[in-house]
């Protein structure tokens, strides 16, 4: 993400956003909120009112629009952003569009800005310039490669010995070949994790196959295989070695933590009433919450007062398992200083 920053007031203002991949479109779906107002250039219908033998007929125009926002939509299947509302700038004020926002395109938004939002925004900065991390979770005869967003792990695809034809090779060379392949269309690092030997047997497949692709390779111990890796390589900080964006590693240790006291009826608080009546008390010292409920005004209220007792907010993607655990347990926990 690229981003401009006008004057802001009292944390009201403008900032311009230069959304330059996938996980920047979704970062802004958590960065416009109903309320907002934002500005674009779009493609708007402009009536024809020359042509009267087909009145029907319509001409879409580049044209500039400012509107207030109702609805915003994240469809990473499609790499875009739906940003809907009523028009306050341009033709046909009063009018309802929809923005369809892509990577490379600018969006400038006008709210109030509060810590987390600047938070979020800042680290979508500094991850622009970081490469799409793979892990390729390789057990016997199986490989699961993932893409590391930063709203969590995206499947990319599943390798099973023997699916591929590949004339004179035996098995388990043409299984590595077939894995070199999807590989070697990414030029970020890669982490090779799973149980057992046959992620050390791929490094030094890698190694006489592609020097370059084994250069920007780590290996990796997990216990479990498929997406329960990637949640251990997350956890265990192999990402800190590769990047300086932290949350994803952040977020698994937070929930981990926050099961084990549970689990043993220590320090913890979940659920709105129960991290409230934390806060009030000044026991909160980490409140986690989904990203899904962060709009909601009694939740942004919530953290706020969070943030005003001096305790710490991690905002968990519901993409990423750990925010679908969080959000089992309503969506809202707090790690304590004491218990209550």
């Amino acid at each position: 993400m690229k981003a401009e920053f006008g004057e802001l007031k009292k944390s009201f203002g403008e900032i311009k956003c230069f959304p330059e991949n996938t996980d920047d479109l979704w970062h802004l779906e958590h960065l416009i909120s109903p309320g907002n107002t934002v500005y674009a250039m779009t493609f708007r219908s402009m009536d024809n009112a020359t042509d009267k033998a087909r009145p029907e007929k319509t001409e879409k125009k580049l044209v500039r629009l400012g509107i207030k926002v109702e609805k915003v939509e994240f469809h990473d299947n499609a790499n875009r952003l739906r940003v809907s509302g009523v028009i306050e700038y341009g033709p046909d004020m009063g009018f309802y569009h929809t923005i369809n926002l892509e990577a490379g395109h600018e969006i400038s938004i006008i709210r109030y800005w509060s810590a987390i939002d600047l938070e979020r925004l800042d680290r979508a900065i500094k991850s622009s310039s970081a490469g799409t991390i793979h892990v390729a979770a390789i057990e016997e005869g199986e490989c699961e490669i993932y893409r590391i967003r930063q709203f969590g792990p995206e499947f990319v695809r599943s390798i099973i010995a023997g699916s591929g034809k590949r004339e004179g090779l035996n098995t388990k060379q043409a299984f590595f070949e077939e894995i070199l392949e999807t590989l070697s269309q990414t030029t970020a690092e890669i982490v090779i994790a799973g149980p057992g030997f046959v992620k050390e047997d791929f490094m030094t497949f890698l190694k006489t196959k592609d020097r370059d692709l084994a250069a920007r390779s780590l290996i990796c111990d997990t216990r479990r295989i498929g997406r329960g890796a990637v949640s251990e390589v997350i956890g265990q900080g192999i990402l800190d070695r590769i990047t300086q964006d932290l949350q994803l590693k952040r977020e698994v240790l937070a929930v981990d933590e926050l099961i084990k006291r549970i689990a043993a009826d220590g320090n913890a608080a979940y659920g709105i009433k129960e991290v409230k009546n934390a806060v009030s008390f000044g026991a909160a010292e980490t409140v986690m919450v989904c990203d899904d409920m962060i709009r909601k005004h009694e939740i942004a209220q919530l953290l706020e007062d969070a943030e005003k007792m001096r305790a710490g907010v991690v905002v968990l993607s519901v993409e990423f398992e750990p925010g679908k655990q969080l959000s089992a347990l309503g969506g809202i926990a707090a790690l304590l200083r004491y218990k209550l």
